[in-house]
């Protein structure tokens, strides 16, 4: 049963992958990368799961804010730069 869990998260996460080298606008990669990480997070915990260690939860946790920051961060980056683009245009 885990097998089965663990290969439909690794289907997902490549689907994620596809869509973001391919996804049309920049938000859309994005999103998709942010889908990335947080399936990294399932598939960290599921892992954890079979393993039998709780540790793997700790190690997840410290992912998911590592990943809630990098991608807040990513966006403040390019809304700053899309707001100096509007700026020299005008």
């Amino acid at each position: 049963m885990y097998l089965a869990a663990c290969l439909a998260v690794v289907c997902v996460m490549a689907l994620a992958l596809l869509r973001a080298f391919i996804g049309p606008t920049l938000f859309d990669r994005i999103l998709a990368v942010n889908m990335f990480g947080t399936k990294t997070v399932l598939l960290v915990s599921v892992l954890g799961m079979v393993a039998g260690d709780t540790s793997y939860l700790d190690i997840a946790l410290v992912y998911v804010l590592i990943n809630f920051i990098g991608i807040i961060a990513v966006l403040r980056f390019f809304e700053y730069d899309h707001d100096r683009q509007q700026e020299g245009h005008q």
